[in-house]
């Protein structure tokens, strides 16, 4: 037997086990987590997001909007310059079988787009929209679109820094061109804050990645079935995504290019049909649909 049926079969038969746990002690244990969870990131969540001095304006979100907006001036607005070029990469026009690398121009765009639509697009829309209102739409699309120039800079410092081995497999991303980036330019400090990175890649991973998206997909399932213990979700969903990452960056790969386009095309088509539904009350957020309205 496979290592992988294996350890599905011992995860499996562990969640067996736990469902002997009443369910009243189990929804006491998801608080708990909940809890400890919440004391722990608490300051850290307040200071990430604490207003610039004078204004009630996150300064994290300034970093963003600065460094993206300097990145589309510097690049003379690359994110549209290149747009077609982009769409050529990802059809495949100059995929080469014998480039180093270990998935195509499409997969790894599918690889990225699996943790976006969801916990961004659905997720973070609806929170967006729900604290700041209608005119927060603007703000999304006007900082996604200068966002674009942001990721193009990181992707393209990826590419150059990553590292290439003998068996045809690459390794890259911040941690690595900011370590060689730094050095390359007889700057101090690249290694630790390749480290402190790769510290909150982590944490982003295991919050954002992990529980935010099995938190979210647990009340969507029980606003259908009925209130259940949240943990038997997170078992459930951790068996999956373990049966997808065990094969390495390819597997992932494999399945995100047969599911993403999947789900764009159902996240297009529900927005779609709810808007064609509530056509008649489609009016009143858009004439709150500007930039002034979710200021004040």
């Amino acid at each position: 037997m496979k290592l992988k049926q294996k350890l599905i079969l011992i995860i499996s038969s562990l969640f067996l086990m736990i469902g002997q746990v009443s369910a009243e002690e189990t929804m006491s244990f998801d608080a708990k987590v909940n809890a400890a969870f919440a004391s722990a990131t608490g300051p850290f969540v307040s200071f990430i997001f604490a207003p610039f001095p004078g204004t009630t304006f996150p300064w994290i979100v300034l970093w963003l909007v600065v460094a993206a907006t300097f990145f589309t001036l510097y690049f003379g607005f690359v994110q549209f310059r290149f747009f077609n070029h982009a769409i050529a990469l990802v059809k495949g026009d100059y995929s080469n079988p014998n480039d180093a690398g270990e998935v195509s121009h499409f997969q790894a765009l599918a690889t990225a787009l699996s943790g976006t639509v969801g916990l961004g697009n659905i997720a973070g829309v609806g929170v967006a929209v729900a604290i700041g209102g209608p005119g927060a739409t603007f703000w999304m699309i006007a900082a996604g679109l200068l966002g674009m120039a942001t990721k193009f800079t990181e992707c393209t410092l990826g590419v150059k820094y990553r590292n290439e081995y003998a068996n045809g497999t690459v390794s890259g991303g911040p941690m690595y061109y900011i370590s060689k980036g730094f050095k390359e330019r007889g700057l101090f400090g690249g290694k630790f804050l390749a480290v402190l990175f790769s510290i909150f890649c982590i944490l982003g991973a295991l919050g954002g990645g992990n529980m935010f998206q099995a938190n979210q997909a647990h009340a969507a399932i029980t606003g259908i079935t009925g209130e259940f213990p949240g943990w038997i979700t997170g078992v459930i969903f951790a068996i999956i995504v373990f049966a997808v990452i065990v094969g390495g960056v390819k597997s992932i790969a494999r399945v995100t290019e047969k599911v993403v386009p999947f789900m764009g095309v159902l996240y297009v088509g529900a927005a779609l049909v709810i808007l064609i539904v509530n056509y008649d009350k489609s009016a009143g957020p858009l004439t709150k649909f500007s930039p002034v309205h979710s200021l004040v």
